[in-house]
């Protein structure tokens, strides 16, 4: 361990530490991490709404009437689902701060660019109905959260882009010397914020006269369509969930957009396997929505639980002892966003290694497991995704030992692939703080 471990700082760090250093990385990173209280805030209500107590639900209806839950989602819709919006300033707040440009202005008119990106108008369907109705002078709310993560911190970057092209040619409106500073930022941010709408406008028309309709139709297309090839083979869940984590790693919500190509052939699959369970015949699939949501993504995607309890476990650096602290909570109930923007895994050069390592190996070892009659195949029975290890390996394998048996085995092939990885990272901090609070003590 030793020897690895060396390697890695050796080898690694040094290009992890040239990349993590890059001024758009910086800026995407720090940007991501500004949306972490808001999803703290989320996670809190979303576990609320879905506490897997047998009873919880009736119970919660008897006293607050049958809207409670989306009654508690009300948060939920205010934090995770404007992601997007929070991103978009922050990372075009932060790139220009590192341009020393005025990063207030560069954050308003990334928002702006951004909405302009995004359709007004969107496909409903009515509970009950047949048919979806066109809905008008209305941005969907998924377009605003995770769906639309990717769109949004393409078009901070190339927003601030320009905005840092307009100013440096000196193309701006000056006012005179006694109009007050706050005045005088807002005229000078008129022709750059011009400039950049006008070039994101001309971009939105022409993806329009393609097929993709939309911007965010193109990005969803050209990751999706490969995805359709995936079936429900060993192979072909390595492919997806290499996909999931690797758009993960990006800040692009890997699972949302894999489950929009592959969930109706995992829930096929669930059906089959409900079918042939009542009746007593033996289950046809392995991967199932239950395969991922209750045997793969323990702790959430990256089977991160493992992760958790090495920081809690092993952490020096007092960032990284808070963040266990604060991530173990959701992490039970597999919410793991605080960890993954909060860290950050995104745009992490060092944590993006086991992220992805971990998910594959868990994926072999599971499937394996299930193919050779070691573990129980997931029966079709449709356990909540925010239900607890252990217990939820228990019940989506319709009560067998053996499914609760390898959620506990991928949590030991999570920690030990994390933990080399992880104290790297946190001697790294540590150094930080410390560096930090040396000179702190010499200005005293």
């Amino acid at each position: 361990m030793s020897k690895f471990n060396s390697f890695l700082e050796e080898k690694i760090m040094p290009a992890a530490g040239k990349i993590g250093a890059q001024r758009h990385l910086l800026a995407l990173r720090d940007g991501l991490i500004a949306t972490m209280p808001f999803i703290v805030i989320g996670s809190f209500f979303l576990i609320l709404a879905n506490l897997p107590i047998p009873g919880y639900a009736d119970w919660m209806t008897s006293i607050f009437g049958p809207t409670w839950a989306a009654k508690l989602s009300y948060p939920v819709d205010a934090t995770f689902n404007i992601m997007s919006i929070i991103a978009a300033f922050a990372v075009a707040y932060r790139l220009a701060e590192g341009y020393k440009l005025d990063a207030m202005s560069a954050g308003a008119i990334s928002v702006a660019a951004f909405l302009l990106t995004t359709p007004f108008s969107f496909l409903f369907t009515p509970a009950g109905a047949e048919e979806g109705v066109m809905v008008t002078g209305a941005i969907s709310k998924a377009f605003l959260s995770s769906k639309g993560l990717f769109v949004a911190l393409l078009f901070a970057i190339i927003s601030t882009e320009i905005y840092r092209w307009v100013v440096k040619r000196d193309i701006v409106i000056k006012m005179p010397a006694g109009v007050p500073p706050s005045v005088g930022k807002s005229f000078a941010a008129l022709i750059p914020g011009f400039f950049v709408l006008l070039v994101v406008w001309v971009i939105r028309l022409l993806v329009e006269l393609t097929p993709y309709a939309s911007i965010n139709g193109l990005v969803t297309t050209l990751l999706g369509d490969p995805l359709k090839m995936v079936g429900l083979t060993l192979g072909g869940s390595i492919v997806a969930e290499l996909f999931v984590t690797i758009l993960w790693s990006t800040g692009l919500h890997g699972t949302n957009i894999v489950k929009s190509v592959m969930e109706p052939i995992w829930f096929g699959a669930m059906g089959d396997n409900m079918t042939a369970y009542q009746a007593g015949q033996p289950l046809p699939h392995i991967v199932t929505q239950q395969f991922w949501d209750n045997f793969v993504h323990i702790g959430g995607t990256g089977v991160t639980f493992g992760l958790v309890l090495s920081m809690i476990m092993f952490a020096k650096s007092q960032q990284m002892k808070s963040l266990g602290r604060l991530a173990f909570g959701p992490s039970i109930f597999n919410i793991n966003e605080p960890l993954i923007f909060g860290m950050p895994i995104v745009l992490n050069p060092i944590m993006i290694i086991p992220f992805v390592l971990t998910s594959i190996v868990t994926v072999i070892v599971t499937f394996l497991g299930m193919d050779m009659g070691l573990v129980a195949k997931p029966s079709g029975v449709a356990v909540p995704w925010t239900m607890p290890p252990i217990i939820s390996g228990y019940l989506a394998s319709g009560g067998h030992i053996s499914g609760a048996i390898m959620n506990l085995v991928n949590i030991v092939i999570s920690f030990i692939i994390y933990l080399p990885f992880f104290k790297i990272y946190d001697k790294a901090k540590k150094r930080e703080e410390d560096a930090m609070n040396a000179g702190k003590k010499e200005i005293a």
